[in-house]
């Protein structure tokens, strides 16, 4: 029995009919909500000896999906681009009903993006969108968010217990669950995805390698705004107050960056540079009122290895080492008159993630690798 709002929800859209929007208009690309046809249509590729891309996405697209997708088009003859709000990687306490859905305007860009990549030379096409219902990606059984609950899953611990598993502990359940399935449906050559969510390409290449799955990982340098803000769907949640105190965030890790190049690589010195980043914008808003401040969390500032996420004592700077950290900006208190407050009006809280790679400092090292 379905007891919650959340799994009556999820529910509805596991025995919805599948949208007819894409019979309504006429796009440059393909658009499917099953399996079978573009299976079908995955063969002809094949058999063509052309290669397929795959960028998976929940929708709402930004400049920063459009990076990862000009990155296939440039490396494959067709590039896929999944867009599905998998319902698994969102908690029980999580609001999967508040996560931006923006077909038309995904659509158009899509449109617009194939218009530049037909005037370059040598490029990809986008030429498949795989848009599918619930019930297309979860069959047998409507897809729980509780720990504990049935399903068919993909696992890969201990990674996806660290950093952001430890405070969304069903998050890379879903991700790499998902990702299993597109990587199965689809079979691309290679798959795209960004650097801003480190841990998930973590993640995924590891399933990859330990699955043996046919699939290159191609991780792509995070795209940012021009205040340095890495680029989310999320954002558009923010609003001009909590946005400019979301920068504390990549201030923090450029603090202790600097701090790297300047020859500390101990952990104490190098996240004591970054904590007092945090603790003195958060204590700057603490002293304003309401209706000016912005107030948030740290949940976690990390330096990790490479590969398996471990904590460092200290960085090896022949490899080098990844800083990452989260905050969670908390909803406006209080709001004022004509104020850009973001989607939600300021009422909806907004976890803000961001990494940064510390390069090795001789050669030889392994770096975490981009494209």
């Amino acid at each position: 029995m379905f007891r919650s709002p959340r799994q009556l929800a999820i529910a509805s859209s596991l025995f919805r009919k599948p949208s007819t929007i894409s019979s309504l208009r006429h796009y440059s690309f393909q658009v499917f909500r099953d399996v079978p046809p573009l299976r079908k249509y995955r063969r002809e590729i094949l058999l063509s000896q052309r290669t397929v891309g795959l960028v998976p996405t929940m929708g709402a697209l930004h400049e920063g999906h459009l990076s990862l997708i000009r990155e296939a088009a440039a490396e494959n003859s067709d590039v896929f681009v999944s867009i599905f709000v998998n319902p698994t990687q969102f908690g029980v306490n999580e609001d999967l009903s508040s996560y931006p859905r923006t077909w038309d305007a995904d659509m158009a860009k899509l449109e617009q993006l194939n218009t530049e990549l037909r005037a370059t030379d040598d490029s990809g096409q986008i030429v498949a969108i795989l848009a599918p219902t619930a019930q297309t990606m979860y069959p047998t059984l409507p897809p729980s968010s509780e720990i504990d609950g049935d399903g068919s899953f993909v696992t890969i611990t201990p990674v996806s217990k660290k950093l952001e598993g430890a405070s969304r502990p069903v998050f890379f359940r879903g991700v790499a669950t998902v990702c299993m399935k597109l990587f199965n449906i689809v079979q691309a050559e290679r798959v795209y995805f960004g650097q801003k969510d480190v841990q998930q390409t973590v993640v995924i290449r590891r399933m990859v390698e330990d699955f043996h799955l046919d699939t290159q990982v191609r991780i792509i340098p995070t795209m940012r705004e021009e205040d340095e803000l890495a680029m989310s769907s999320r954002n558009v949640y923010l609003g001009a107050r909590r946005r400019a105190v979301g920068l504390t965030l990549i201030k923090a890790l450029r603090a202790a960056e600097s701090a790297y190049f300047y020859g500390h690589f101990g952990r104490k010195e190098l996240l004591d540079a970054a904590n007092k980043i945090t603790e003195d914008v958060l204590a700057k808003q603490k002293s304003l009122p309401p209706s000016q401040r912005a107030l948030f969390e740290v949940d976690y500032i990390s330096l990790a290895d490479v590969d398996s996420l471990d904590e460092l004592e200290k960085v090896n700077p022949v490899k080098g080492a990844v800083l990452s950290g989260a905050i969670k900006m908390a909803p406006l208190e209080k709001t004022n008159s004509g104020e850009d407050c973001g989607l939600g009006d300021g009422k909806v809280p907004v976890r803000l993630i961001d990494n940064l790679v510390l390069k090795p400092k001789h050669w030889g090292g392994k770096a975490f690798e981009t494209k």
